[in-house]
């Protein structure tokens, strides 16, 4: 079997530590904030009343439910990520702050307080408070878990390059690994990888394969194109039969950070890899424009009265049509029209077709707010209807970009194999940005998700989705 065929098995081999964001210890961490939220109300309960909890109380698995959707959205199940310059502990403690007063307006409020044990004789209040202090500590313990994890955490990577100099220097910016030893294809290389100014553990030619492969690794990756001898191909294979993943360079930025940069893609890779089953006369296609019709005439019930009120708003604030619409690529490149509300003065493009700032100035002030909340896209759910959008996939791009951004940013044209979407992968994970770096960025997220599609990534996008917006971290 050839390395090829090794590296294409071991592409789903989960990493060690933080090397890979591990989805288990999210469900731990979510299950257990269950556990403790009744452990915290029986507690409550018994100490106030000397009563035990009534498992079958709709209150309790709404009391519940509303503290684990504001832990969601503090972002308090990724322990590696701040918002606003706040780390886990600060959010939990601010987001159970949030959910007491929402708790205590919804109970004065409806006059809950007068008949319900749990709410009138104190006893939500102090669970809450007994919960915050268990949320903090369970995090704390997984954080110290992960770093002992980590420090364990033992990378070999093969050949030198700049993609593989980049990914170094990013890796260990993370401070995501314990060691990184890195074996190069020549000795000019490790002279180049050493002046590159990296910090790293140490620094070999390939000819010393064998002796680095007879110890412990958590993975290899082979960094750029070697041409192996047959010794090398052997000490590899055996490495992989023992248990270590042997990773592509592709292969190890899609395990780790959820993103397929392009620059690192082949046309072989492209061919052999896995996925990719969004494409035309897949059932997948077929199933994700069925969805897109039903979700699309749902959200247009609840969403009418607020769009109806977006409209009078636009024409309070600014002289000029309520809609404004562009041609964008679609599928295949196709060009359509798509729609939005009008969030920038009149004539905004006088001057022609311009990236949008963050701080735009020819973007109005209830605008901003729209651009903010994203409330400007949903007149695209008209494009959904009509077969040229979907709800979910890549953010259609304006054809005088296209041009530009074909010519420099390699397999671009790869997006547009899909239909463009109202929200996607890229723009939950990547913040705003409007230049070709950042057309680079997004581009290899939405590569991932191209590659990656599946019911579960779209549900994973549109609750991100919805954090993303009640948190206004929209463009």
């Amino acid at each position: 079997m050839s390395l090829t065929s090794y590296i294409s098995s071991s592409a789903n081999t989960k990493l060690p530590g933080t090397m890979h964001k591990n989805p288990h210890l999210t469900i731990l961490l979510f299950l257990g904030d269950i556990l403790g939220l009744f452990i915290c109300l029986e507690i409550a309960l018994w100490l106030r009343l000397g009563q035990p909890l009534n498992k079958f109380d709709p209150l309790i698995y709404s009391f519940v439910l509303l503290v684990l959707l504001g832990l969601y959205l503090a972002d308090a199940y990724h322990l590696d990520t701040q918002l606003a310059g706040l780390r886990t502990p600060s959010r939990i403690l601010i987001s159970n702050i949030g959910v007491s007063i929402l708790t205590s307006t919804l109970i004065y409020l409806s006059g809950a307080w007068r008949n319900h044990i749990l709410v009138g004789r104190g006893i939500l209040l102090p669970s809450i408070a007994m919960f915050t202090i268990w949320a903090i500590i369970s995090r704390l313990l997984a954080v110290t878990w992960v770093r002992s994890r980590t420090q364990q955490s033992r990378l070999l990577m093969l050949g030198t390059g700049e993609s593989a100099i980049k990914f170094a220097k990013h890796l260990l910016e993370q401070n995501l690994l314990g060691k990184l030893v890195v074996l190069a294809e020549t000795s000019q290389d490790t002279t180049d990888l050493i002046d590159a100014n990296i910090n790293l553990n140490c620094v070999g030619c390939l000819n010393s394969l064998h002796t680095w492969s007879l110890e412990s690794w958590s993975a290899v990756i082979v960094a750029t194109q070697i041409e192996f001898s047959k010794p090398q191909m052997q000490g590899l294979m055996q490495m992989r039969l023992r248990g270590i993943p042997i990773y592509s360079l592709p292969d190890f930025y899609e395990t780790l950070w959820y993103k397929l940069p392009s620059s690192l893609l082949q046309d072989k890779w492209l061919a052999f890899s896995a996925g990719f089953h969004l494409m035309p006369g897949y059932l997948n296609m077929k199933l994700k424009r069925f969805a897109d019709l039903i979700f699309a005439g749902i959200l247009l019930v609840p969403l009418s009265p607020l769009m109806l009120l977006v409209a009078f708003v636009i024409k309070l604030d600014s002289p000029g049509p309520v809609f404004y619409s562009q041609l964008r690529s679609g599928l295949y490149g196709k060009e359509f029209r798509v729609y939005k509300f009008r969030s920038m003065y009149q004539d905004a493009e006088k001057r022609g077709a311009q990236w949008a700032n963050k701080h735009d100035p020819r973007v109005t002030r209830v605008g901003r707010w729209l651009r903010l909340l994203r409330i400007d896209e949903l007149p695209q759910i008209w494009n959904v209807l009509c077969g040229e959008m979907s709800l979910i996939g890549p953010r259609p791009e304006r054809p005088e970009f296209d041009v530009k951004l074909k010519e420099v940013i390699p397999y671009y044209e790869v997006r547009y194999l899909v239909k463009p979407g109202i929200t996607g992968w890229a723009q939950v994970m990547y913040p705003y940005g409007a230049s070709v770096e950042d057309a680079y960025e997004k581009l290899a997220y939405d590569l991932y998700y191209i590659k990656n599609y599946s019911l579960w990534l779209d549900l994973a996008i549109a609750f991100k989705t919805i954090r993303v917006v009640l948190l206004g971290k929209g463009r």
